[in-house]
């Protein structure tokens, strides 16, 4: 027989084989596919940021494919529309998502915060937060080098002379940011209510404070005082609010000497959420 021709036999028989085992291996440990699971993952919007409190999307659709949770409003940037589609699928009430938005209390900026060192090394909060907590003598604040931004998966943080800002219009409340900033101080509020913010997270005497930063919280007390509904604390010597409490009548920050408290009306952007 002809070598080429035997060669070519040869191996056409070596690939039916193996196609064959091929086949049959895929029937035998095939894995079972949840079609409601992929219904419901179909209604979610794949930022997988674990704000539901389970591994991304393919977590959150398992659970509620399985029973394992019950609550259809745990996607945050999936907001109503996710829990609505979700509930026709499985059956279940369309919870209510309370749109909420990411904040940086800090006002640490080039104009207010004082610099204690020249930071040359990698453009990271976290990395630079490694070297006595920061070039910034305020080691409570935005460091200012942006991780929060390089993470926001819907592009709504951007920095703003030295520290974070937070476009609420475009923030859908995932949790990413407040993962990843190393200093803690992204914290999520209503964009349905006018509340009180504290923005500020210097846990040093008054006195350092002053020194470190202009718009620090200084614990005078003078917020406690004036506040008509206990909302306003102060621990470890920077100003709390209490955001079930709060009324938003902004009595602490005309009370507050370094504004340090804000009012925070980011109602006006339920409009462009809603587009």
């Amino acid at each position: 027989m002809n070598p080429i021709l035997l060669a070519v036999i040869i191996v056409s028989a070596i690939g039916l084989i193996a196609g064959l085992g091929l086949a049959i291996a895929s029937k035998v440990m095939a894995v079972p596919v949840d079609e409601k699971a992929e219904k419901i993952r179909e209604c979610l919007p794949g930022a997988n940021c674990g704000a539901c409190g389970f591994s991304g999307c393919d977590g959150y659709a398992e659970a509620l494919s399985k029973g394992e949770t019950t609550n259809t409003a745990l996607c945050n940037p999936g907001g109503k529309d996710a829990a609505k589609a979700i509930a026709e699928i499985t059956g279940l009430a369309a919870g209510e998502v309370i749109p909420k938005t990411a904040v940086v209390l800090c006002q640490g900026n080039k104009h207010n915060a004082e610099d204690k060192l020249i930071y040359s090394g990698i453009k990271s909060c976290a990395m630079a937060s490694q070297v006595f907590g920061g070039p910034k003598a305020c080691i409570y604040g935005c460091v200012g080098f942006g991780d929060c931004v390089k993470a926001c998966p819907f592009d709504a943080i951007s920095l703003c002379d030295g520290i974070a800002r937070i476009n609420p219009a475009k923030c859908h409340s995932c949790g990413v940011c407040i993962n990843t900033c190393p200093k803690g101080i992204i914290k999520m509020l209503p964009v349905t209510e006018v509340k009180a913010a504290v923005l500020c997270n210097n846990h040093e005497k008054g006195a350092v404070t002053r020194k470190q930063c202009k718009a620090g919280c200084i614990g005078c007390m003078k917020c406690v005082k004036t506040c008509e509904v206990g909302a306003v604390s102060i621990n470890n010597f920077c100003a709390e609010v209490d955001y079930e409490k709060c009324i938003g009548c902004g009595q602490c920050h005309e009370a507050c000497p370094v504004k340090s408290i804000d009012i925070l009306d980011m109602t006006h952007f339920m409009e462009y959420r809603s587009e």
